[in-house]
């Protein structure tokens, strides 16, 4: 995907200067300018300076402006508005903005989007808007955006795009070439043209530059390929974007139980995908589930509640295996200073090892055939970084409270956790995942809660038996 700068360098007219700054933000000076026009309701001027920015960019600007001047601003260029930026901006904005917009105007606008955009926008409205912005649409158009709402969520026929070619195997080349320049109705773009039977059953398909190279009297039956990396239209979009890392595509047909064309997967819509599941894996594992920052206040804190409420709940776990000890503690208070030292190593390295592994499960780099080797490596791991942090931490403890003692103790606890924390930062999302659990969702608190207990239970039993506190 092209950065800003690059986009932005690309306007049509190349008047137009660039509105980022250094840093990736909209210049203050263009936002100040595009508000101004909304608050003068100039509509000349904002079409002037809106006109060639690239939907990304649009989206960009909008998400900028205040709550009140985004919706102005659809209002203000009405028919101009291109709909296809409301692809680019948060969940909430979107709604925002959509929720102030007659269901009459949105069925107007989504007949200029492709497939997959009007999708993007329509999936998130209630089923009464649904069906009556739908039936305002012609009736193919219909029946297309229709076949890809039924679809569930965040699978490959939900982000399918719907316009495709598609030729019989006994047309010739010359044929295939005259329809692509003659039919209206083809996408803009496009780099494969799809095989079909009278039954829309798909048999195979034909690279552009392979036409290209082809004499006009050849069939296209005898040049075309088998589409091997069909994907099923209920694919999860996660294992369809898969498909495209592993075998290089830019395009993939979709298709449906009956292995019928109904749909093609796009490069542009794929990298969307990778981003909004790397996005959803890195919130998950935060316990911030599908946040977004344009969320309101209310909303946020009730998405955070859950995961802080558990978090609440291993804390007590923790503080009772201190209480185990509050005799230790009372006699020999340097433990109540050191003891948080070593629970706390531990969860960053149970947070090392949780990551890399989470990662792995979700990029399938990890599985039943190599589990055991990386489970070695990572005791290996853990071990060692115990062994250099325990000399560290114990020469430390032992200058500082003056107490060879404790500093052995400590660096044994460090030892133990460290340990304990790299088999746990594994063996739970792994675990998490052969039960169908989500361990993006749900490692993070079991691996904290076990390196805070075993590092307390470590660090105060190994002081009180080697002090031997009655």
């Amino acid at each position: 995907m092209e950065d800003k700068q690059t986009i932005s360098a690309k306007a049509a007219d190349g008047a137009h200067a660039d509105i980022y700054g250094e840093d990736g933000a909209v210049l203050s000076s263009f936002l100040a300018q595009i508000g101004a026009a909304i608050a003068d309701r100039d509509t000349l001027t904002l079409k002037h300076e809106v006109d060639h920015l690239h939907q990304s960019e649009l989206g960009d600007l909008i998400e900028a402006l205040h709550p009140e001047q985004r919706r102005a601003l659809v209002e203000l260029l009405g028919a101009d508005f291109d709909f296809s930026a409301l692809t680019e901006v948060d969940e909430a904005i979107r709604m925002e903005i959509v929720d102030h917009l007659p269901n009459a105007q949105i069925a107007q606008a989504v007949q200029e989007l492709d497939s997959d955009d009007a999708v993007y926008i329509l999936e998130d409205l209630e089923k009464e808007d649904q069906d009556e912005i739908l039936s305002q649409l012609p009736f193919t158009e219909r029946i297309r955006l229709r076949r890809s709402l039924d679809y569930p969520e965040e699978t490959a026929g939900r982000r399918m795009q719907t316009e495709f070619v598609a030729v019989p195997p006994f047309w010739t080349i010359g044929q295939t070439i005259d329809y692509m320049r003659e039919d209206k109705n083809l996408p803009e773009r496009f780099s494969q043209i799809f095989v079909i039977d009278p039954t829309f059953k798909l048999l195979g398909a034909i690279d552009l530059d392979q036409i290209l190279r082809t004499r006009r009297t050849v069939k296209v039956g005898e040049i075309m390929h088998e589409t091997r990396h069909a994907i099923p239209a209920t694919m999860d979009q996660e294992e369809a974007a898969r498909e495209f890392e592993q075998y290089d595509l830019l395009s993939a047909a979709v298709v449906d139980e009956n292995e019928h064309l109904v749909g093609v997967l796009t490069i542009d819509d794929v990298v969307d995908v990778i981003q909004q599941e790397a996005e959803e894996d890195l919130l998950r594992m935060g316990g911030v589930g599908d946040e977004e920052l344009s969320d309101s206040i209310f909303s946020t804190s009730r998405s955070r509640v859950p995961w802080l409420l558990i978090n609440l709940l291993t804390a007590f776990l923790a503080a009772s295996v201190i209480s185990l000890f509050d005799r230790t503690i009372e006699h020999i208070v340097a433990l109540a200073v050191l003891m948080p030292i070593v629970a706390g190593m531990g969860g960053n390295a149970g947070s090392q090892t949780m990551t890399v592994t989470v990662r792995a499960l979700a990029t399938r780099d990890l599985d039943i055939y190599n589990a055991g080797r990386i489970i070695r490596r990572e005791m290996g791991v853990g071990f060692i970084n115990g062994i250099v942090f325990a000399i560290l931490i114990g020469i430390v403890a032992a200058a500082w409270f003056h107490d060879r003692n404790l500093g052995g103790i400590i660096a044994a606890a460090m030892i133990i956790n460290m340990f304990v924390a790299a088999l746990a930062g594994i063996l739970i999302p792994l675990l998490l995942d052969r039960f169908k659990i989500d361990p993006a969702v749900a490692s993070a608190v079991f691996v904290t809660t076990v390196t805070d207990v075993v590092g307390f239970f470590a660090f105060l039993g190994l002081a009180t038996w080697w002090f031997a506190v009655p």
